[in-house]
């Protein structure tokens, strides 16, 4: 895929599991990547530098220009953004624990949404109006059909989290109205998991592990005794909630071809599902780590959560259509690749800064 005229791209909250990735396919398709974090979700090693970002360099073979900051420190940012020409911003800095979210609302209002705009009035004061920004299914709130089109209702959100993530995109479609420079894709990302098949990079969140296969992998690793489903008695094939499991990998890709959509027309506001357009059960995906893995992982069936939903499950169609994009990978491959990560880095970064093996 050409870059066109296109050289540099500015990526938020780079060191993460998802911005990670995605540098890994945009330095692969031959953009200069400028990025930054604050490493509220990534680890930071002792000289300062993201431990992520340096397994990111020894993937490609190429350079990342990284600094450390944070989108609350408008300042700092358009320091930062002084620095160089950027071409596009992709936008994936966000804090994202849904149970987090609901506990303290202020603490993600403000980082969520403040940093988002901040960052769109340094962009629009370095005259760069060029944005992919990583939005999520859960701004459909309880779907009214499956699977959920881009057109699907929005806004009827049982989190804080999504509420930032609606509100981000209301901002967005306002600017867009307003001023008609701004060109702008929203993906919404359904349930990404998985890890790079290098097994070098991965999902390493530095708080309580709270997604379904970082959660699967610790008890297959013994660091947790049994799994906890919630929710055995929803109206789907075996009882427990059906998501749209997405590879990582399939998910940077997508932002690749956000990019090429962005730089071929000017499309004002446009938004797009990323996902694979099938439903999978939490016990399908229970079952299918362990046939291809070989690990064991006891599971114990609890209550259901406040604002969990039975099904969720994109139709992709759009994206397809508009993008050139289709996910490729199986969850036997999302599976695959996350064992080998989370086998390989049973502490995640952490292991390598605890016991001073930093890579450089």
């Amino acid at each position: 895929m050409t870059t066109g005229d296109w050289k540099t791209i500015f990526v938020t909250g780079g060191a993460g599991y998802i911005g990670s990735h995605c540098i890994v396919e945009l330095l692969e398709s031959g953009y200069n990547v400028v990025a930054i974090d604050n490493f509220t979700n990534s680890v930071i090693e002792e000289d300062g530098k993201s431990a992520a970002l340096k397994r990111v360099e020894k993937i490609t073979g190429k350079k990342v220009t990284f600094h450390n900051c944070d989108l609350l420190d408008k300042e700092r940012l358009e320091e930062v953004f002084s620095k160089q020409k950027i071409d596009c911003v992709i936008h994936f800095a966000a804090i994202k624990a849904v149970g987090e979210s609901m506990q303290i609302p202020l603490h993600y209002y403000r980082n969520n949404m403040i940093g988002a705009i901040n960052l769109l009035e340094v962009m629009k004061a370095a005259g760069c109006f060029q944005l992919v920004f990583s939005s999520s299914c859960v701004v459909y709130g309880e779907p009214k059909s499956l699977p959920i089109t881009e057109d699907h209702p929005t806004g009827n959100i049982t989190n804080v989290y999504g509420r930032t993530k609606y509100f981000i995109e209301e901002m967005l479609n306002d600017i867009t109205a307003a001023e008609k420079n701004w060109n702008i894709i929203s993906l919404r990302y359904f349930n990404p998991v998985g890890a790079h098949p290098s097994g070098l990079i991965g999902e390493d969140p530095t708080k309580k592990y709270t997604n379904l296969m970082p959660y699967i992998s610790q008890v297959a690793m013994g660091f947790k005794p049994e799994l906890s489903i919630f929710g055995g008695d929803y109206p789907t094939k075996d009882g427990t909630g059906i998501r749209d499991y997405i590879h990582v990998v399939d998910l940077a890709t997508g932002h690749v071809a956000a990019l090429s959509a962005l730089y071929r027309k000017h499309l004002r506001l446009r938004v797009y599902n990323l996902g694979t357009g099938k439903g999978v059960s939490v016990l399908e995906l229970v079952r299918t780590f362990e046939k291809v893995t070989g690990a064991s992982v006891p599971y114990v069936i609890k209550n259901r959560r406040e604002g969990d939903i039975s099904a969720m499950y994109a139709d992709t169609r759009l994206a397809e259509e508009e993008l050139g994009w289709k996910a490729k990978l199986t969850v036997e491959q999302m599976c695959r690749d996350f064992w080998r990560w989370q086998s390989t880095n049973p502490h995640g970064y952490r292991s390598s800064v605890k016991n001073g093996n930093s890579e450089k």
